[in-house]
Order: structure tokens, then C-alpha cells, then sequence
């Protein structure tokens, strides 16, 4: 009986591996064709089917694509709409969680709900009269509107800090309160450099959604000053529309950022999303 069961959980587990196996084949393959197309000729893209091994590797594809368009420009533009949104987003929506994981006052818990409903409305909805206030302040075709709102939290994230700091000990707060502390203070020094992979998942998923947006810069930008290289990739696919090499080349370029920090940071951005998802002491 004790062999039958275990040839029964072997059973099981491979049955397990296999379709987890072919679940990442089929999630993994679209990747790993446009990094073999990269590194082809457009005769050999034509004619390689499903095969991904390239026949003649293409190195220099990569050369041609990032000559063909201002990278530099549009790179330092990505950067800096990344950047800021991560130091916005962290320092607004850390604050406000932690005043609603914190400070118990009339009313809060409604409020809390509130600002949760909000995650309910499409992003459309606001698409427009954000982009009249954005004209009307005279921010339209600059980084502007892809900065400045974030620096006005996001109810998702101020959602996951404030389930962070309600796991936290009651002790350091009111030990930090008998000392003479306020709560910007304590939020500051004990409560900021304890949340480090609530700060890790939240900077990762700023960085893939601000790194890899389209829509923003499409609606507000115009000029190629201000491009980032989302856009200008778009732009790059419609010059260069039989160019498949070269657009995945400029493709694999773009994409590799987002690979690296999710593999570097992967343990932080799991431990910040376990934690802040644990149910409160």
C-alpha cells in the first residue's frame, strides 16, 4: 500500500513538471523567436518557420538598429521618466500607507475604502480630463504628465504598504513615541528602512510599467525632443515595417532592462508581495 502511494505522488509530480514545462515553452517561445530573429537575415525569417536556431547569425543587426534611430535620446527620456515615477511612488504612497496603517482617527477607515474604490475606475476614465489639466498648465509635449502624477500616490500601492507597516511590531512606535518622536519622524527612521522589500516590489513594478509605457507618451508627447523609447520604437516599426530584424533587435535591446532587474531583485519582490499580503497580527 505505502508503494502504490508513493508511485502515486511520483506520478503526480511528473505529470506536474510536465505541463509546467510545456506551460513555459509556450510562454517562453514568442521571447526566444524575437531574439532569433534579431539575429537573422529577413530571406532567413521568411523561411525558418518555427525553427528559433539561427543559420547565419546577424550580429551586426544590432549596430544597424540602434543607428537608425535617435537611442541615446529616447534612453536618457525612458531613464528619467522611470527614475522619478519610482521616487515619487515610493516616497507619496509609503507616507500615505503608512498613515492609514498608523494613525487611528475618526473616519480613516472610511476613507481607506474610499481610496481603494478609486482602483475600480479604468484608466480611461481619467485619460481626458487629465490631459485638459495637463494643457491647461501648459505641460502638454514635455515629461511633465508622465512624472508629475506620480508623486500623488496610487491606491494600489498605498493598498500594499499599509498592509506592510500593520504587520509591524506596535513596540518600535511607541517606543519611538516615548522618546519624543512625531510620526513623520517615525515613519522616517524606523518604519521607512524596515519596509525594504515593500520598497522592492513596488520599485519593480513602477520600473515595468513606467519603462514600458506607451499610451503616456503617446498622448502627451509630440516633438522628438521628448520621445522615449517605447514611442520611439513604435515610430521605428512604422519606418522600417519589412525590417523585422532590425525592429525585434531594437526589440530584445528595449526588453533587456526589464529581464535583468526582475531576475536581480525577483527574491525582494517576492518576499515584499508575500509579506504585505499576509493576513495582520
Amino acid at each position: 500500500m505505502f508503494a502504490s502511494k508513493k508511485r502515486s505522488t511520483t506520478v503526480k509530480r511528473i505529470l506536474a513538471y510536465l505541463i509546467l514545462i510545456a506551460g513555459s515553452v509556450a510562454f517562453l517561445y514568442p521571447f526566444i523567436w524575437m531574439i532569433a530573429a534579431s539575429l537573422r537575415s529577413l530571406e532567413e525569417i521568411a523561411k525558418s518557420g518555427m525553427n528559433v536556431w539561427p543559420q547565419n547569425w546577424r550580429w551586426d543587426n544590432y549596430s544597424k538598429a540602434l543607428s537608425s534611430f535617435p537611442f541615446g535620446r529616447y534612453l536618457v527620456n525612458s531613464i528619467i521618466t522611470t527614475v522619478l515615477p519610482i521616487i515619487g511612488t515610493v516616497f507619496s504612497c509609503s507616507l500615505v500607507g503608512y498613515a492609514f496603517a498608523r494613525m487611528k482617527v475618526k473616519g480613516s477607515g472610511l476613507l481607506f475604502v474610499l481610496v481603494l474604490s478609486t482602483m475600480l475606475l479604468p484608466g480611461e476614465v481619467t485619460m481626458i480630463p487629465q490631459f485638459i489639466l495637463f494643457k491647461k498648465l501648459g505641460m502638454l509635449d514635455s515629461l511633465y504628465p508622465l512624472i508629475v502624477p506620480t508623486f500623488f500616490a496610487s491606491p494600489f500601492y498605498i493598498f500594499l504598504f499599509r498592509q506592510f507597516y500593520s504587520r509591524l511590531p506596535v513596540g518600535l512606535e511607541e517606543a519611538a513615541i516615548i522618546d519624543g518622536s512625531g510620526y513623520f519622524k517615525i515613519w522616517r527612521t524606523i518604519f521607512l528602512p524596515l519596509s525594504k522589500p515593500a520598497l522592492m516590489a513596488v520599485g519593480v513594478m513602477v520600473f515595468m510599467g513606467s519603462w514600458n509605457n506607451f499610451m503616456g507618451p503617446l498622448i502627451y508627447v509630440n516633438s522628438d525632443k521628448w520621445k522615449t523609447l517605447t514611442l520611439g520604437l513604435a515610430g521605428f516599426q512604422g519606418t522600417y515595417s519589412t525590417a523585422t530584424n532590425l525592429l525585434m533587435a531594437a526589440a530584445v535591446v528595449i526588453t533587456l532592462p526589464c529581464i535583468v532587474l526582475f531576475f536581480t531583485a525577483q527574491k525582494a519582490f517576492m518576499e515584499g508581495l508575500t509579506f504585505s499580503g499576509s493576513k495582520e497580527s
